[in-house]
């Protein structure tokens, strides 16, 4: 039998499965640890190390609610949580915000759970709106569960050359005149952050959704250093597309990208991007690609299957407390789609000015 006690420190004690397990609030003491924890479980990724919630609690002003395990003094499980503020005044304690992953980590389902059982005892005295969990694989939670995404993750070739031979044909075709007929060359370096940027900017108001502040991008790179890096593709000295990638085990992260108007369809920029960025993490060691979550009826969907990518469904669970049902600001939502043309009308100079407060209530 299970026996759930707490100590004076307000730690959760839970003993009746083998060694006695404590699970309290992290501190900042704890982030070696909490990391190290990461760094060695199958069930943690890039967005369960300490260094995402920092860079999201400093840049937007959230708060770290994360949740540590312990069996004696050994880390066993780790939950990151931010509490982020929304549009509309609440509050929603969410794992991982800003990030595509998350949820609890532990050596075993029954630490697991007992992460999420003081998770969920926190949103419910903080009478917060729900409790998020962007879990990568099945949690085995009884909860709501969101089912408008998928991500992209595959082992890489051997080669840097079977990069290209392993693509679709009409992909492949894109991708080897991109290079030969376009002469389209990739670039690394954290310098090009400012195309980045810029790149970015002008995408997220052509889609209608307000983009991240650019000193979000420049804080990844202070506090991630060499496991955050930043690639971009030139056409002649011109950059056309850029991407900030994260680096984690063994594992390249394409996160952040950018694209100018227009040349994804003269030079198929985007195509020959993702093709270069493999062979480059090849080259550089790493074995596997992580090409990152798209809504499954989206634009960049698609175009990850015409890569020759799979889709493999995200389980986003959802503990609601005092919403009345799962989130609906999206773009799968027709009524957001008249947020989405008003922002595709202002000038791009009030979009970038804006999208930094507006980011701050978009987690």
């Amino acid at each position: 039998m299970e026996h759930r006690t707490s100590d004076s420190r307000g730690a959760t004690v839970v003993a009746g499965h083998g060694s006695e397990l404590t699970v309290r609030r992290s501190a900042a003491t704890d982030h070696a640890a909490w990391d190290a924890f990461v760094e060695g479980s199958p069930r943690a990724t890039f967005f369960h190390l300490t260094g995402w919630t920092r860079a999201v609690c400093e840049e937007f002003r959230h708060e770290d609610r994360s949740w540590i395990a312990f069996e004696g003094d050994r880390v066993v499980g780790v939950l990151p949580i931010i509490a982020c503020k929304g549009l509309r005044g609440g509050r929603a304690l969410i794992s991982s915000a800003y990030g595509v992953y998350g949820g609890p980590a532990g050596e075993s389902q029954h630490i697991e759970h007992a992460l999420y059982r003081a998770a969920e005892a926190d949103a419910v005295e903080l009478k917060v709106g729900r409790l998020e969990l962007r879990c990568l694989e099945d949690p085995g939670l009884d909860l709501p569960k969101a089912d408008l995404h998928a991500t992209f993750i595959r082992d890489l070739p051997a080669t840097p050359e079977d990069v290209l031979k392993g693509m679709p044909k009409k992909a492949r075709a894109d991708a080897r005149k991109a290079r030969t007929s376009h002469e389209l060359a990739l670039f690394e370096g954290r310098w090009f952050v400012a195309d980045l940027i810029r790149l970015f900017h002008q995408n997220k108001r052509s889609l209608g959704s307000p983009a991240l502040p650019a000193s979000f991008f420049t804080r990844l790179l202070d506090v991630f250093g060499d496991r955050a890096t930043v690639h971009v593709v030139k056409r002649a000295g011109e950059p056309l597309s850029a991407v900030m990638s994260f680096l984690f085990r063994d594992q390249v992260l394409a996160y952040y990208s950018g694209t100018a108007d227009g040349v994804d369809r003269s030079y198929k920029a985007s195509c020959f991007m993702y093709m270069a960025l493999q062979e480059w993490a090849i080259e550089a060691g790493f074995r596997v690609f992580d090409f990152g979550r798209s809504r499954k009826d989206s634009g960049p969907f698609s175009f990850k299957v015409h890569q020759g990518f799979e889709a493999k469904d995200v389980h986003y669970c959802f503990r609601l407390v005092k919403d009345a049902g799962l989130p609906t600001l999206n773009p799968s939502n027709p009524k957001t789609k008249i947020l989405q043309e008003t922002w595709k009308r202002l000038p791009l100079m009030m979009t970038t000015r804006l999208s930094g407060p507006a980011a701050r209530y978009l987690p």
